[in-house]
């Protein structure tokens, strides 16, 4: 077995477990128990089972890591759920002060302060009913959900700002850990919900691998992660979230570079192929995850397609500009045209998302 289809095999194979483990009524205590004997007669019997033929080994250790998926899911069942620890209370009450810090920026439009703490901080308590409303007739409910969308712009735009360091050895290692303390944190600053975790993951494969020069194949990183997310917490398997955001994934990984490959090559730079692009990625993830969406919420956004072309663009565009009047305003030289710029954006996104309600 190779290692990228080890890896493939084994996380399909624990989460095939995981899910069995939830849908099994309830046995009690004594289930962990037992898969936890059978799990441990490989090392009794060791030799004879080395000597199988490779496609039976293959079977059989996809079988144990099926098993091992049950127990983790069990035994994180009885378990139950942690309370926290320090670094969770220290992010979260950073959380508190970053939404009280943009309420008090003086932005023209009332509702860019509660704007901006629904897409940094995931506070929506601030929005009225009607804004909530327009975003979710318009399809852009996963815009004010904090997902990997968030903190892979975040990402992306800190991964071009920590360029400059340079590519010494030295400056990887600095970059690697800076990326990763602020991913991080604002994981944890944002509760750690599923998609940002799995996100996070994302972002913690991509770095480690890149620091050690060894290729980076989206499949593998994306069943890696899936490994290791079930692995630290197997019952986030029945969140509708955590499904939606590994569905969605799996349609870019998948779906997108075939959609992708239909646009001819140019050698000159062409406009149309960037809408195209954000185009084929956008239909990647919605058929990926519309059934499971219409199993679950019963509806299906009619105008997606023009929602993300349009409102995609300025929200990353918006959290950048965002973040650096954040930035300035702390150390007390935030320009007015960069507020005004940043007022500007809050209204032009929802402006689109009310036409679009609109159609």
């Amino acid at each position: 077995m190779t290692e990228g289809r080890a890896i493939e095999t084994l996380s399909l194979s624990f989460t095939a477990g995981v899910i069995a483990g939830s849908m099994l009524p309830g046995t009690g205590p004594w289930l962990p128990s037992a898969l936890l004997v059978a799990l441990s007669l490989p090392f009794l019997f060791y030799r004879p089972l080395v000597r199988l033929p490779r496609n039976w080994s293959r079977v059989f250790l996809a079988l144990c890591f099926a098993l091992l998926g049950v127990f983790c899911y069990w035994n994180s069942a009885q378990a139950g759920l942690s309370t926290g620890n320090f670094l969770e209370t220290w992010a979260l009450e950073a959380a508190g002060r970053l939404r009280a810090f943009i309420g008090a920026i003086p932005f023209r439009f009332d509702g860019s302060a509660p704007l901006l703490r629904a897409l940094l901080t995931g506070d929506r308590s601030g929005l009225s009913g009607e804004t909530v409303a327009v975003f979710r007739s318009s399809g852009a409910s996963h815009l004010l959900a904090l997902s990997g969308l968030h903190i892979g712009i975040i990402y992306l735009l800190f991964d071009r700002l920590t360029w400059v360091m340079g590519r010494s050895p030295a400056a990887r290692r600095l970059r690697f850990a800076l990326i990763l303390a602020c991913a991080g944190f604002f994981t944890l600053m944002t509760g750690a919900g599923p998609s940002i975790v799995r996100a996070f993951l994302f972002i913690t494969i991509n770095e480690t691998l890149r620091l050690l020069e060894r290729p980076r194949k989206a499949v593998r990183v994306l069943c890696l992660a899936l490994l290791l997310q079930l692995v630290l917490s197997p019952e986030v398997i029945r969140s509708t979230g955590f499904q939606l955001s590994y569905l969605a994934m799996a349609g870019i990984f998948l779906l997108y570079p075939v959609l992708e490959s239909w646009y001819p090559v140019s050698a000159r730079w062409d406009p149309f192929r960037k809408i195209w692009n954000m185009a084929a990625l956008c239909i990647s993830c919605q058929l990926f995850t519309a059934p499971l969406a219409w199993l679950r919420f019963h509806s299906f956004p009619r105008y997606f397609l023009l929602t993300n072309l349009l409102a995609i663009p300025v929200t990353s565009v918006l959290m950048g500009t965002a973040l650096l009047t954040l930035l300035l305003q702390a150390l007390g030289c935030c320009p007015p045209l960069l507020l005004t710029a940043t007022d500007g954006l809050c209204r032009l996104l929802l402006w689109i998302l009310e036409v679009i309600a609109g159609m």
